[in-house]
């Protein structure tokens, strides 16, 4: 398996291709993260058009199960966070319909 991109790496690549500095373009991408976290605490979804969309989402309390002692165990309810991936990304990534 190939490494995956660090945060510096893509800033250095971004950079170069922008024809901007390191610095700016660290503070963009932490800048796009903190608009991030605020629109989905404030909306519950943040889209990032061409990539995708940064979702709340709410699960129920439910019943699981110990994997060691097999006993019964409540799960409760709670928020999480997902990521759904663009139709343009998906597309783009595995190939679209032809």
């Amino acid at each position: 398996m190939a490494k995956v991109m660090t945060k510096s790496a893509v800033v250095g690549h971004l950079a170069d291709k922008a024809g901007l500095t390191k610095k700016q373009v660290a503070g963009l991408i932490d800048e796009l993260q903190t608009l991030a976290v605020k629109e989905a605490k404030k909306n519950g979804a943040f889209v990032f058009p061409g990539v995708g969309k940064v979702v709340l989402s709410n699960r129920k309390a439910r019943m699981g199960r110990n994997p060691q002692t097999g006993e019964p165990i409540k799960i409760p309810a709670r928020r999480v966070v997902k990521i759904r991936a663009a139709k343009a990304l998906k597309d783009a990534i595995l190939g679209g319909k032809k």
